[in-house]
Order: C-alpha cells, then sequence, then structure tokens
C-alpha cells in the first residue's frame, strides 16, 4: 500500500479541488455561450436570403432567358453559314469570337435582374433593419431568412 505524508495528501487535495472547480466554470460558460446563441440568433441584424432562387424567380428572367436562347440560335445558325467555307483555325477563330458575343449578350440580358434582385434585398433589409445581408449557402448558422419577403417585394405581392 502506498503510504503518502500529509504534504503530497494536500497537495493532492488541493488538485483534485482545483480540477472540480475548473470543471464547475467550464459547464457555467458552455451553458452561458449556448443561450447567448440562442437570443443571437432571434435578435441578429444579419440577413439571409436565397440569392439562387430569387434571381431564378425574378419575373423578368423568363424573358431573359428566351431572348438568351434565341440569340444563341442566331449564333448557331451564324456560325453554319458562315464557317462552311473555313479552314479548322478559322472556324476556331470564329467560334471563340461567337462565344464571347454571346457570354457578352448573357451579362446584358441578366445585369438588370441582379440589379432589382439587390435592390429589393436593400429595401427589405433596411425595413428590417438589417446591417448586413448574406447568400445562405454561405451561413451555417443563424441570420434572419428574408427570401420569402424579397420574393414578394419582386413579384409585386
Amino acid at each position: 500500500m502506498l503510504k503518502f505524508d500529509k504534504k503530497q495528501v494536500k497537495f493532492v487535495s488541493l488538485a483534485i479541488a482545483v480540477f472540480f472547480m475548473l470543471g464547475i466554470v467550464g459547464l457555467a460558460l458552455s451553458q452561458s455561450g449556448k443561450s447567448y446563441a440562442a437570443s443571437a440568433n432571434s435578435s441578429s441584424n444579419i440577413g439571409v436570403v436565397n440569392y439562387q432562387v430569387l434571381v431564378s424567380q425574378h419575373p423578368d428572367m423568363a424573358k431573359a432567358q428566351e431572348a438568351m436562347q434565341a440569340e444563341v440560335e442566331s449564333a448557331r445558325k451564324d456560325f453554319e453559314t458562315k464557317s462552311a467555307t473555313m479552314n479548322d483555325k478559322e472556324k476556331q477563330d470564329f467560334y471563340a469570337q461567337v462565344q464571347q458575343r454571346l457570354s457578352l449578350k448573357q451579362q446584358e440580358l441578366i445585369a438588370p435582374v441582379y440589379s432589382k434582385v439587390d435592390d429589393a434585398i436593400k429595401a427589405v433589409a433596411n425595413a428590417k433593419g438589417l446591417a448586413v445581408v448574406m447568400d445562405k449557402s454561405n451561413v451555417v448558422f443563424g441570420g434572419q431568412d428574408i427570401t420569402d419577403e424579397v420574393g414578394k417585394k419582386l413579384n409585386g405581392k
């Protein structure tokens, strides 16, 4: 059997008491952190939106997609007609030009939709007193989801 002198017994007792107190303090801190996180969620000034849904459901998006489809069809016919007499290098260069033209046209058609969605998000955020609005795909936890309200504003409801 092990024998300890009085000094060793006091040291072990003190160590056990310190570990016990650290455990109590750690438990108290973890509990207070949970209540803070729960209250942060309900009174947060951070908004969250599903930006992709808002853009895809915007009323002007269908018109932009139709216009883009017409542009792609026109470019396809133009490429087939003009590239019939070209060599491979000329076809490749012309194809790159057509792709660049289509990319610019897509930006031209969709940029106003993005702008309108951004304006609606700003209006709803200002009305709710939100300082920051983030895309939902970048948020793990928290934030006030305002996607439905922005969608209603975009659709005029």
